[in-house]
């Protein structure tokens, strides 16, 4: 007889709500459990709304600026309110990533126009915060330039991340009340299209805000620009009134004369009429004033409008070597990878100079001298210098003048020389700086070691604005010293000196003001050069008036090839005379 076999008791299943799940957590804990959940709603809004309010610029974050309704934010909750699941997912995970995306954007215009006094170009900028790092580890060693790398790919990654979960949070508790969240959805609509059409503000603001669409809106028009520029450079570029000129028909009003174009860091208008500057300033240009007079020098002094603020010296020196406007990287690579012809080279071309370059602040392999028609340059590491860096700069300019005396312009029976020499002690972050010595104690530059670790510690300076103004003054006054006391040392009756700021300093120092200008001037020995810029009406001395004349940058090359070409004239000038002579003799020129 065969026996039923015994049925067995069904398996136990665990239950979701068992002791090792969160549910059951949350059932056991429902108060704790409901204050973590309304608290990570609150901060997934708190957060969200503070992104879409949060500006691009340093000096906007203001209490006024959370007291605004996001028009952006209230789109996008509606949007979400009515798509089904799916739809509402994955729309919250893709406005999550743009907003996280808009933000990094936002930091980077923070930190640009804090240095730049502009926005970050999207196209154009990427090359400068590979820069920006070389600064950091000039200036404040190797450990704080990976932790700066470092923080700042860890926030790269994170914000992303962040707003994309606090989005996708407040999505889903939303379609949970779909009913309650409407109501408040159409309640603050109805507030920001009152606060739209009243026009009310708070701090200057309007209550009604669509910041992020303006934003993007702007970068997108800036991207287009972006793009449509090499086209518009390279149209640019193509126009050259000299390419075709007679090498012996170039500065001929020069010939036999050394001239030297000196670029001094960060000497900018500020400099000279800042009322915390001026006095000292303009003391040491007073000073170099009567001591070069005493020496048979004379001078004439105007501004010139850099293409940047704050940073980017090699783009100043290529504008005013060029004669074309270059205001950002892109241009800067497609200026030297070009055929365009610089100052350098129409000296080089005359046959009648060597063209060198003194660069300190090159301390690599720098290509670009062959465009800029260089002879020989001279780098941070072939000046002779064994001394300490100070921050960023690697040579003291006292040593840089002194080391191309003895390396070009003490040596004899040689040709005039065209230099274009870069002073580099007024760089940022203007501490610990060199002071003047000397100049026969230079010998190798080891004796600026204990200058160096006397001087100020940076990051004590940049606690305090004043402080830095303060060392930014002190650094002008150095460099200035260092150059009139070479002038004084060196300079011979054919000696011609071109010497000009690059730009402004950081905004910190202008203490926000918008304006570009430089002091540019011209020194010399024999009447005749400053009798061919007489038409300039530049001030006599090293100061210019603060009514004398303000040229663009990129003017300067073509002026000054005219100023001392043939007879005064450029060659669009000999042309339009010859043409107007033919005319005239044939009868046939009409008038007007």
């Amino acid at each position: 007889m065969l026996h039923p076999t015994p049925a067995r008791p069904p398996e136990t299943v665990p239950s979701p709500a068992g002791p090792g799940t969160g549910e059951g957590w949350r059932r056991r804990h429902p108060r704790t459990a409901r204050g973590i959940s309304v608290g990570t709603t609150a901060g997934s809004a708190a957060l969200l709304l503070a992104v879409l309010l949060l500006p691009n610029r340093l000096d906007l974050l203001a209490p006024p600026a959370v007291l605004r309704l996001p028009g952006e934010g209230i789109v996008l909750v509606a949007v979400l309110l009515v798509l089904p699941t799916w739809a509402r997912r994955v729309t919250a995970v893709l406005a999550g990533a743009a907003l996280g995306v808009l933000t990094l954007v936002k930091c980077l215009d923070m930190g640009f126009y804090w240095a730049l006094q502009r926005p970050f170009d999207l196209v154009l900028d990427w090359i400068l915060l590979d820069d920006a790092a070389d600064y950091v580890r000039e200036s404040f060693g190797r450990t704080s330039e990976v932790l700066a790398i470092a923080g700042a790919l860890l926030l790269a990654v994170t914000v992303p991340v962040v707003t994309v979960l606090a989005l996708v949070r407040l999505a889903e508790r939303m379609a949970r009340r779909r009913p309650p969240a409407g109501r408040a959805a159409l309640v603050l609509a109805v507030a920001w299209v009152t606060c739209a059409t009243f026009g009310l503000r708070t701090g200057g603001a309007p209550v009604a805000a669509t910041l992020d669409a303006q934003l993007v809106d702007d970068r997108v028009q800036a991207v287009r620009a972006g793009l449509a520029d090499a086209r518009v450079f390279a149209a640019e570029a193509a126009v050259d009134a000299f390419e075709r000129t007679p090498p012996d028909r170039l500065l001929t009003g020069l010939r036999g004369k050394d001239v030297l174009f000196t670029f001094v860091e960060s000497y900018g208008r500020t400099a000279i009429e800042d009322p915390a500057m001026a006095r000292q300033v303009g003391a040491v240009l007073q000073e170099g004033t009567a001591s070069l007079k005493a020496a048979g020098f004379d001078a004439r002094s105007g501004w010139l409008r850099s293409p940047v603020l704050g940073a980017g010296s090699w783009m100043c020196h290529a504008t005013l070597l060029s004669g074309l406007w270059i205001n950002n990287q892109q241009r800067y690579r497609n200026l030297v990878s070009g055929d365009r012809m610089t100052l350098n080279q129409y000296f080089r071309r005359t046959g009648a100079w060597r063209t060198v370059g003194v660069v300190p602040g090159v301390r690599r392999t720098w290509p670009e001298a062959r465009f800029f028609g260089l002879d020989r340059a001279y780098d941070s590491t072939h000046l002779g210098y064994h001394g300490p860096y100070f921050s960023w700069t690697p040579v003291p300019d006292q040593f840089t003048l002194e080391a191309f005396d003895r390396l070009e312009y003490g040596r004899k029976n040689r040709r005039p020389l065209m230099a274009e020499i870069v002073l580099a002690s007024s760089h940022q972050p203007w501490a610990p700086l060199p002071r003047m010595i000397g100049w026969k104690d230079l010998g190798d530059g080891s004796v600026f070691g204990p200058i160096q670790k006397a001087g100020k510690d940076p990051a004590e300076v940049w606690k305090d604005t004043e402080s830095v103004r303060t060392e930014y003054r002190a650094s002008i006054e150095y460099s200035l010293r260092s150059l009139f006391g070479f002038m004084r040392r060196h300079a011979r009756q054919d000696t011609v000196l071109v010497f000009l700021g690059d730009h402004q300093p950081r905004p910190e120092v202008v203490a926000g003001s918008p304006r570009r200008d430089v002091p540019v001037t011209i020194v010399a020995h024999d009447p005749a050069v400053l009798d061919g810029v007489a038409g300039w009406g530049w001030t006599p001395g090293l100061k210019p008036a603060a009514d004398a004349p303000i040229w663009a940058m990129n003017q300067f090359r073509d002026r000054f090839l005219e100023a001392f070409g043939p007879q005064g004239r450029s060659p669009a000038q000999l042309s339009r005379k010859s043409t107007v002579r033919r005319t005239n003799h044939s009868g046939s020129s009409s008038q007007g």
